[in-house]
C-alpha cells in the first residue's frame, strides 16, 4: 500500500492580489483619499516597491479598487436577475437585489458614490463612477426594453434616479426602508411605462 501524497500546500496569493484585497476592505470602510497608501502596504503585508510595480500609484491602486468593484456589481446583479420569471419581474428585481445588498451588515453605501464624493473632477475615481453609472443606465434602458415601456430610455432615467436615492438614503438611514419604497415607486412607474 502507498501512502498518500501530501496535499500541496495553499499558494499564498500574490502581492498584487494582497494589495487589492487591503485597498477594497480600507478604501470602502474608510475612503479612497482618508486611507494612505502606507496603510494599505501595511495591511497586505508586501514591500512598498510592490504598490509601484503593480499599480503604478495610488490612483492606479483606486482605479482597479473600482474595477474590481464594478466587475463584482455587474455580476451579482446580472446572476440575480436570472432567479427573475418575466421582463417587469427583472426590472423590479433590480431593487430586490439593492434590498438584499444594504441590508448585508458590511453595507456602507455605494463605493462609487462614495469615492467620486470625496474626489476631484476628471479623478480616476470619478471616471470609474460614471462608467458605472452609464452601465446601469444601460442595464436599466435595455429591461424597460424588454418589459415593453413605451419610451425606455425615459424609464430608465427615472428608474436611475430611484436607485440613486434608494442607496443613499440607506447608506443614511440604515436598513432596506428607502429600497422597499423605491421599489414601489418604481413599480407604478413601469405600470404607467408599459400600459
Amino acid at each position: 500500500m502507498s501512502a498518500a501524497s501530501p496535499a500541496a500546500p495553499a499558494r499564498k496569493p500574490s502581492a498584487r492580489d494582497r494589495l487589492l484585497a487591503a485597498a477594497d476592505e480600507l478604501f470602502y470602510a474608510e475612503g479612497v483619499h482618508t486611507v494612505g497608501i502606507d496603510r494599505v502596504i501595511e495591511k497586505a503585508g508586501v514591500a512598498k516597491a510592490s504598490l509601484y510595480s503593480c499599480f503604478g500609484n495610488k490612483d492606479g491602486l483606486i482605479q482597479a479598487y473600482l474595477e474590481g468593484r464594478d466587475m463584482s456589481r455587474r455580476e451579482r446583479i446580472l446572476t440575480g436577475l436570472k432567479g427573475f420569471a418575466t421582463p417587469r419581474a427583472k426590472l423590479l428585481g433590480v431593487f430586490d437585489l439593492l434590498a438584499e445588498r444594504v441590508a448585508a451588515p458590511e453595507f456602507r453605501g455605494c463605493a462609487f458614490y462614495n469615492a467620486s464624493a470625496e474626489s476631484e473632477r476628471g479623478s480616476v475615481a470619478e471616471v470609474a463612477a460614471t462608467a458605472n453609472r452609464d452601465w446601469a443606465r444601460e442595464l436599466f434602458t435595455d429591461l424597460s426594453r424588454n418589459a415593453g415601456a413605451h419610451d425606455p430610455v425615459a424609464l430608465a432615467a427615472q428608474l436611475v434616479v430611484l436607485y440613486d436615492g434608494a442607496l443613499a438614503g440607506s447608506r443614511m438611514d440604515g436598513g432596506t426602508t428607502p429600497v422597499t419604497t423605491a421599489r414601489a415607486i418604481a413599480a407604478t412607474l413601469v405600470d404607467a411605462a408599459t400600459a
